[in-house]
């Protein structure tokens, strides 16, 4: 499915250049989409876009989300990469068949509005005949060589973000402390699976290869933020969604789930504002940390038996991708929950959800169709299926 979805998008791809008269290094035409926050802007792209953005070091989850959208160009006013460690998500761009320019600096949200029809010529950009940027047009090849030397200064970054993270520890040291005070939830953690999903890395892709567990467990569902709709879109609902609701959309904060705003430890909740607007009630912790760091604490703290992550964050370069000075939040957090929480891909590697019902009815079903075509073309067992009947007649009397 996923296969094919891709297919599609590169054909789409392949029709719109087509027919705005682009070739392979030639000239794109399309409306401009401006966005400074990618993951929102990801959400109104489409084949015919050029999506102008402002995003220093490109990750796996937003290259991942401009190649879903089918977007024919993207044009970058910061660094795609800036070397500071091993990034794949400019590569994954341009091995989609993305043109990916970067043109740091280049005034083009101040010079151009949403939907203006621009034109990209190499690494150049036009509106109207007029050139408003010429940018470097990034190549495969050359990425790819990039990152295989950024790979092998990996320990520079390592220490870089160690040294950070020191730093953090003892303003967020309130998470290992078990100081935060998590309020009374309508949802029941007691000893029972908890399933906490986030925007990360292959989200989608893990969050399929558990629905057997999903199926027969019955954990309780909870989605942070954007994670929320990946549930909603395997036909599920989530018990909980929580975070700073800025990714989650409105179908998925009007579903009936129980909803935790995510503020920060000063109080300040931007999140409450679109939830009050969309008059759905809801709860606020205030809290230092990320989303996904509240939400399994919050599980741990209310008796969660087993806490389940898809798409957290659990390598270094996820780590680094999360562009923060220092994930102190996250190791606290692990250190504080342990054995109780593992990895999706855990679980769907160990897990044998084993003989079902409907294993067992395909497998009847399939013995019963045998039987038949058994019947149907043996002329011996036709007859001894006759003489059986005869013999029933004759003990009844008939």
């Amino acid at each position: 499915m996923r296969r094919a979805t891709t297919q599609r998008r590169r054909t789409a791809r392949s029709f719109l250049s087509s027919r705005n008269g682009a070739e392979p290094g030639g000239a794109i035409r399309g409306s401009a989409r401006l966005g400074r926050r990618t993951k929102d802007l990801v959400k109104h792209l489409t084949p015919a876009d050029i999506a102008i953005i402002d995003h220093t070091n490109i990750d796996r989850m937003a290259a991942e989300d401009l190649i879903a959208s089918g977007v024919q160009a993207i044009v970058n006013v910061s660094p795609s990469t800036n070397g500071r460690y091993p990034n794949a998500g400019p590569l994954l761009l341009t091995r989609a068949g993305v043109r990916l320019i970067d043109a740091p600096g280049a005034p083009l949200f101040e010079r151009l509005s949403d939907g203006d029809e621009v034109t990209i010529e190499g690494g150049r950009v036009l509106a109207a005949g007029t050139e408003l940027a010429n940018g470097h047009v990034l190549e495969t090849e050359q990425l790819d060589r990039q990152l295989g030397e950024q790979r092998e200064r990996i320990g520079e970054a390592l220490e870089a973000f160690a040294e950070n993270t020191m730093s953090h520890i003892l303003q967020e040291r309130e998470l290992l402390a078990g100081r935060i005070e998590f309020p009374p939830t309508r949802t029941q953690f007691r000893d029972r699976h908890v399933l906490i999903v986030v925007r990360g890395p292959t989200y989608r892709k893990d969050l399929k290869a558990l629905s057997g567990y999903i199926r027969d467990v019955k954990p309780v569902l909870v989605g942070v933020d954007g994670g929320a709709d990946a549930i909603l879109e395997e036909g599920l609902k989530p018990h909980m969604v929580l975070g700073d609701m800025d990714s989650a959309s409105d179908e998925v904060l009007r579903c009936g789930a129980e909803l935790i705003v995510h503020a920060y430890a000063s109080g300040k909740a931007p999140g409450r504002e679109r939830l009050q607007a969309l008059g759905v009630p809801h709860t606020v912790v205030p809290s230092v940390g990320t989303s996904e760091d509240v939400a399994m604490l919050l599980a741990y703290e209310h008796g969660a038996g087993l806490i389940v992550s898809v798409g957290a964050h659990f390598n270094l370069i996820e780590f680094l991708e999360k562009n923060r000075e220092g994930m102190s939040s996250t190791f606290l957090t692990r250190l504080r929950i342990g054995e109780t929480l593992v990895d999706a891909k855990g679980v769907s590697r160990l897990y044998n959800p084993g003989v079902t019902l409907s294993h067992m009815a395909l497998f009847m079903g399939a013995a019963v169709v045998l039987m038949v075509i058994l019947l149907i073309g043996s002329p011996a067992l036709d007859n001894l299926l006759e003489l059986f009947w005869l013999k029933i007649q004759v003990l009844l009397g008939l």
